[in-house]
C-alpha cells in the first residue's frame, strides 16, 4: 500500500462527487509519491452517484485512457474496490493502481426521503429498517450477554472520544454515557447518538507490486490478506448476536495471513450502530464468544487499551459515506502502522485489521463482508 488519502467527512451539499473523489485521489497519489499518469488501473465504488463515476473523478486530475471499473456492494463497496485492485496487483495483471470510495449522501436520490419497500417485501412493510434490526440485536445482547443500555452508550462515548483526535471526522465532540442515553430515542434501546450520521466524503488507496514499491519506499505497508465473502442472508439467521459473513471473512483472512487475532495491534470495523461493535469483537475473535461486553468494560478496545477498536472515531464519529467507509478504515489502519495517526496513534502498531459489512435492512437480499489484514 503505497499511498492513502481521504477527503474531509461531513455534510457538503455544495461539493460534487467528482470534487470529493478527486480530493481523496490527489491526496493518495501525492502520498504515494507517484505521478497521476503512472496509474495503470482504477476501481471506484459508489452507491448513489452517477454512471462512470471513476472516469468522472479521475479526469479531474488528468487520468484518462486507463482501465477503470465502477463497483457497488452496499457499505462493503469501498472494501470491494480495494479487494478487486489487490487481486489485479497480486496476480501481476497491473503494477500500480488506485481504489476509490466516494459518496455524497446529502445530494443522493434518498436524501431526506423515505423510500417505500417493494410490495412483496414483508419485512420492509412491517417496518424492519436498519435501526429496527440492530435494536433487536441489542435486545438479544441484553438477554444473552448481560449487556445494558449503558454499555451500548459507552461504545458511542468511546468513538467520540477518539473522533475528537481526528481532524477529518464529521463530529468532534465528546459525550457522556448520560448524554448518549438522553438523546432522541430511535428504536428501543437505540438512541440517536448510537447511530452513525449520513455523511459526504471519499477515500482512496494506491496499491502496487513489491517491485514497484522499491523505488518509492523501504518500508511499505503490506496487505497480508484481502477477503470478500457474500451469499448468505444478511439478517435472517439463527443467532442475532453474530454476523455469519463477517465471521467467515475474518477466519479466511487469518488463515491466509497466517496470523492470530491475538497478534493484532489495531482494528477498524463497521459500527453503524453502537451495539454492533460488540458483536464484531466476538466474530473477529478479539475475545471468546459471550465475552464481548466484558472486553468493552475492561477498556481494552479504547485508546490506550491492548486492542484499540476504531481509534479513528469509527462511523459513529466520522460519519458514514457508504462506499467510502470501506476504503477509509483501511487508510486508518495504514496510518497507525506508519506511526502517523497523531494524537490517536496506537503506539508500536505493526499489525492491523480493517473490516466492513454491507447488506439490506430487510433481510431478503444477501450481504457482503470484507476483511483486510495489513502489516508493516
Amino acid at each position: 500500500m503505497l499511498g492513502i488519502g481521504q477527503s474531509q467527512f461531513g455534510k457538503f451539499p455544495d461539493q460534487t462527487v467528482a470534487q470529493l473523489g478527486s480530493a481523496a485521489a490527489r491526496a493518495a497519489i501525492a502520498d504515494a509519491g507517484i505521478r497521476p499518469r503512472d496509474l495503470q488501473i482504477a476501481y471506484t465504488s459508489r452507491l448513489y452517484a452517477e454512471m462512470i463515476t471513476g472516469q468522472t473523478i479521475l479526469k479531474e486530475i488528468g487520468v484518462t485512457g486507463i482501465e477503470m471499473i465502477n463497483v457497488e456492494n452496499a457499505c462493503a463497496g469501498g472494501a470491494t474496490a480495494v479487494h478487486s485492485l489487490f487481486k489485479d496487483i497480486a496476480s501481476g495483471y497491473s503494477e500500480v493502481g488506485i481504489a476509490l470510495g466516494v459518496e455524497s449522501m446529502t445530494t443522493s436520490p434518498i436524501a431526506g426521503k423515505l423510500i417505500p419497500p417493494p410490495k412483496d417485501d414483508l419485512d420492509g412493510n412491517l417496518g424492519s429498517a436498519m435501526p429496527v434490526v440492530f435494536a433487536l440485536m441489542a435486545k438479544r445482547l441484553m438477554e444473552t450477554h448481560g449487556a445494558t443500555a449503558a454499555d451500548f452508550a459507552q461504545v458511542s462515548v468511546k468513538a467520540h472520544d477518539a473522533g475528537m483526535l481526528n481532524p477529518q471526522a464529521q463530529y468532534r465532540k465528546r459525550f457522556t454515557v448520560e448524554e448518549v442515553l438522553a438523546s432522541r430515542p430511535i428504536v428501543d434501546p437505540i438512541t440517536l447518538l448510537q447511530c452513525c450520521p449520513n455523511t459526504d466524503g471519499a477515500a482512496a488507496v494506491v496499491l502496487c507490486s513489491e517491485e514497484f514499491a522499491k523505488a518509492y519506499t523501504s518500508r511499505p505497508v503490506r496487505i497480508l490478506a484481502s477477503t470478500l465473502v457474500s451469499g448468505d442472508y444478511f439478517f435472517k439467521k439463527d443467532d442475532l448476536t453474530s454476523f455469519t459473513l463477517g465471521k467467515r471473512a475474518a477466519e479466511k483472512a487469518y488463515e491466509t495471513a497466517g496470523v492470530d487475532p491475538r497478534d493484532l495491534d489495531v482494528v477498524e470495523i463497521h459500527d453503524a450502530f453502537a451495539a454492533e461493535e460488540i458483536v464484531h469483537y466476538e466474530d473477529l475473535g478479539l475475545c471468546a464468544r459471550g465475552d464481548g461486553i466484558s472486553l468493552l468494560r475492561s477498556g481494552a478496545t479504547s485508546l490506550g487499551g491492548h486492542i484499540p477498536v476504531n481509534p479513528s472515531g469509527g462511523l459513529l464519529s466520522l460519519g458514514h459515506p457508504l462506499s467510502a467507509s470501506g476504503v477509509r478504515n483501511i487508510c486508518e489502519v495504514a496510518l497507525h502502522l506508519r506511526g502517523r495517526a497523531g494524537g490517536r496513534q496506537v503506539p508500536g502498531a505493526k499489525l492491523g485489521l480493517a473490516q466492513m459489512l454491507g447488506g439490506s435492512a430487510t433481510g431478503l437480499e444477501t450481504g457482503a463482508a470484507s476483511v483486510h489484514i495489513l502489516s508493516i
